[in-house]
């Protein structure tokens, strides 16, 4: 059982005129589709089965782009989407993410790895749900834009440890900075 939680690719961050957190959003910029094409091949080698994403554009287009490079499945997942600063709780969002990533456990112990691509809010708490320490999770979220805890594009690969009831984190996969 292996689950991918995946960042979109690099979106047109210097749009003022889309909302980030109303659907559509921001598409990718070049850069970024280059970025999920990239991810596609990480992600093939990693034998991941499936993706679901999020309902913005900009998650889409990774994910699309991503699975086109795998040849397997997209699918769309509202429950991946974009925090609604502004009006959305916390535990609400902790409890969709948590709901969709309960779901892709039992799936990815039928079909292999599952690929989540949803955005840095969402994943960094979803990762503090699991059980991730904050002091650990705390380096990236300086190392990367807007105390995000991977780059666009990056994934964390979650997994059981054996013999134990916890979940082991690993960022695995971050894009060339190029």
């Amino acid at each position: 059982m292996k689950i991918f939680l995946i960042r979109h690719a690099r979106p047109d961050w210097e749009r003022r005129d889309i909302p980030y957190d109303i659907v559509p959003g921001p598409a990718l910029l070049p850069k970024g589709e280059k970025e999920a094409q990239a991810l596609g091949e990480f992600l093939k080698s990693e034998s991941v089965a499936r993706l679901y994403y999020s309902p913005f554009e900009r998650s889409a287009m990774t994910a699309k782009i991503a699975a086109a490079v795998m040849d397997i499945p997209a699918i769309e997942e509202k429950g991946l989407a974009e925090w609604r600063s502004l009006d959305e709780p916390e535990a609400h969002v902790r409890e969709r993410m948590l709901s969709v990533f309960e779901r892709s456990v039992t799936e990815s112990e039928d079909i292999g790895p599952i690929g989540l691509v949803s955005h840095g809010g969402p994943i960094a708490l979803l990762l503090l749900s699991l059980g991730m320490d904050t002091n650990q999770l705390a380096p990236y979220r300086k190392k990367f834009d807007t105390t995000n805890p991977l780059p666009p594009a990056g994934a964390w690969q979650v997994g059981k440890v054996d013999g134990a009831d916890r979940w082991s984190f690993r960022l695995a996969f971050t894009p060339d900075a190029s």
